[in-house]
């Protein structure tokens, strides 16, 4: 396995969603598992563009990573390419649903082992994205 995935439907509608992640004031409050921060150095939200930042966790520690941006449709999908290790591309999908939007998350892994090794943090950390992401859409910023 090099890929996880997880959904989830958010009460609010693609094009709000989409927004709380293409405003980089708002991604930084939410990117990340719970009790991370971030600082953007460059956050280029177009296809090829460039998104550097700094995650700093609760114990102090920070982590730099830097992305590409990759396919980009406006309240449909969202492609991001990791390029700091462990490297991954990241498919963000948004589908209008009855309740709202179903959101779909899809790290997939260059290798079964890189997944395997990682597998502890990243799957409690996605599902920590998303309550984060829904938790910024309803501050209704």
């Amino acid at each position: 396995m090099t890929t996880f995935k997880t959904s989830r439907i958010f009460t609010t509608l693609p094009n709000a969603v989409f927004a709380a992640f293409a405003a980089p004031e708002r991604l930084a409050r939410w990117w990340g598992p719970d009790g991370f921060h971030n600082s953007f150095e460059v956050f280029e939200f177009k296809p090829g563009g460039q998104w550097r930042f700094t995650m700093h966790g609760p114990d102090g520690a920070s982590y730099l990573n830097e992305s590409t941006f990759g396919q980009i449709e406006p309240a449909r999908k969202i492609v991001v390419q990791h390029l700091s290790q462990p490297h991954f591309v990241l498919t963000i999908g948004l589908e209008p649903t009855a309740a709202g939007t179903r959101v779909t998350w899809e790290q997939a892994f260059e290798s079964a082992e890189v997944a395997a090794a990682v597998r502890h943090i990243v799957e409690p950390a996605n599902e920590q994205n998303l309550d984060r992401w829904q938790a910024e859409l309803a501050t209704g910023d």
